[in-house]
């Protein structure tokens, strides 16, 4: 069984970096045929994808944030991060670690149980 767990700070003031880091445990980020995903919901705005990483290292992110999005990986600790930048309000969110059949689907095999990040000052 594949668990994530999301960890990262649940408070960011606007224009700080956010950077949530995913703990996969039951699975290998290197496994094939899979990616390796942050999905963010709000009440208002629904689902919302935001990146992913392949088994390779590949990295795709939503266009709507790529300019703010980065992303890497220890294999070591199979752990993956994400990182987005000049976060605003509108970036508060539950967001979840997850992973997918497909890069960008907002409909994973497995998601963590989620972490709460407020953009507040």
């Amino acid at each position: 069984q594949v668990q994530l767990q999301e960890s990262g700070p649940g408070l960011v003031k606007p224009s700080q970096t956010l950077s949530l880091t995913c703990t996969v445990s039951g699975g290998s980020i290197t496994a094939n045929a899979v990616y390796w995903s942050l999905i963010r919901h709000t009440p208002g705005k629904g689902t919302e994808w935001v990146g992913s990483i392949s088994a390779s290292g590949a990295t795709y992110y939503n266009p709507s944030l790529k300019s703010r999005t980065s992303s890497s990986r220890d294999t070591t600790k199979n752990q993956f991060t994400l990182q987005l930048r000049s976060v605003t309000p509108e970036d508060t969110a539950v967001y979840y670690c997850a992973r997918a059949f497909l890069a960008g689907s907002t409909t994973p095999q497995y998601r963590g149980q989620g972490t709460q990040v407020t953009v507040s000052s």
